[in-house]
C-alpha cells in the first residue's frame, strides 16, 4: 500500500487571517502543512493598500488576481494587472512592490516556492477575522526598523518607499 497524504481542504472561513500593512492575509496552507514546499496566501489588499518595495531571493512568488487590479513594480518596469492576470516573481532578488490604485479592493490568490514567507506575515502581522481590515500602521523610523530586522530574518529585504520611483 503507498503512504498517501490526507488532501488539505479549507472552509470559506478557514485559515489563520492576519493584517499586514493594512491589507488583510489569509494563510490557507502553510509549510507547516506543506513540509515546507509551499504556501500559498489569500490576500485582501484595500485601496491605496499593498506592499513597498521589497526583495526575497530565496522565495519565487505568484498572484492570480482575483478581483480588481493592482499595479505592479520591479526593476523591470511596471504593470497593472487586472482580474485574471497572473504574475511570478522569479526567485534572485528582483526588488518588486504592488499597490492598489483603483476604488475597489483587489483579491488576489498568491503562492510562494517554497513556503516560508508566511512566517514573516504571522510574526508582523496583526490577526484579525476572514475580511476584516485595519488602518496601516503609522511607518515611522522605529516601525521601519522593526520590520526590516523582522524581514531579514525571513529572508527578504525591505526598502525605502520611493525605491523604484
Amino acid at each position: 500500500m503507498e503512504n498517501h497524504k490526507k488532501p488539505i481542504t479549507v472552509a470559506p472561513e478557514g485559515g489563520k487571517s492576519v493584517s499586514v500593512g493594512g491589507s488583510t492575509y489569509r494563510i490557507l496552507v502553510s509549510g507547516k502543512d506543506t513540509a515546507g514546499a509551499f504556501a500559498t496566501i489569500d490576500m485582501l489588499i484595500p485601496p491605496g493598500g499593498g506592499p513597498g518595495p521589497h526583495a526575497h531571493a530565496a522565495f519565487e512568488e505568484s498572484f492570480y488576481v482575483i478581483e480588481g487590479e493592482i499595479e505592479v513594480k520591479s526593476e523591470f518596469g511596471q504593470y497593472v494587472a487586472a482580474k485574471g492576470s497572473f504574475i511570478t516573481i522569479p526567485k534572485g532578488g528582483v526588488v518588486h512592490s504592488f499597490k492598489n490604485k483603483t476604488s475597489q479592493t483587489a483579491h488576489l490568490l498568491c503562492t510562494v516556492v517554497p513556503a516560508g514567507l508566511e512566517m514573516l506575515f504571522e510574526e508582523i502581522g496583526q490577526p484579525v477575522a476572514t475580511g476584516q481590515f485595519l488602518p496601516p500602521p503609522v511607518l515611522d523610523a522605529d516601525t521601519i526598523r522593526k520590520l526590516q530586522d523582522t524581514a531579514e530574518k525571513h529572508g527578504q529585504q525591505v526598502f525605502p518607499p520611493n525605491y523604484l520611483g
